[in-house]
């Protein structure tokens, strides 16, 4: 049997505010603490991406649902539905601008997470959708008028 690792206090701080864990960070290293601030740091990286991971995982979810809500249902399409789709792939481009590291997540995100989105498309839809995947030309390239 595996012992689980306590959670460190950077974790929870880390989780709960990027902004007190810096702040608490600069204190440790103004005390002379290099260890504990090299630990605070640590857990801040992580927490800042995976941050960035939900975040492009969000987007990308939404996305995708108003796709197949594009291609399922013809005659309900809207202006909102074109909005989205368009306002979605413009904060995927920033957030992989200015987190490149995040581009090669990408195709594996979009198979992981077709069945998320699908289900919030048919929530949304009330009926199952027709579609059963989507491409990358689909979702980042195809224009949706």
């Amino acid at each position: 049997m595996t012992t689980l690792q306590p959670i460190s206090k950077w974790h929870e701080l880390a989780t709960f505010s990027h902004y007190q864990t810096a702040t608490a960070i600069r204190h440790e290293l103004l005390q002379g603490d290099i260890e504990e601030a090299i630990e605070g740091i640590e857990e801040l990286v992580a927490a800042l991406s995976r941050s960035d991971q939900r975040e492009l995982k969000s987007q990308l979810i939404r996305l995708m649902a108003h796709i197949i809500k594009w291609k399922s249902q013809p005659e309900r399409r809207s202006r909102s539905w074109i909005t989205t789709i368009v306002n979605a792939r413009v904060e995927i481009e920033t957030l992989l601008e200015f987190e490149p590291h995040l581009n090669p997540l990408v195709p594996g995100l979009l198979q992981g997470l077709w069945v998320k989105a699908k289900r919030v498309a048919e929530k949304e839809m009330g009926k199952p959708s027709i579609i059963d995947t989507l491409s990358w030309q689909e979702v980042f390239e195809d224009d949706y008028p």
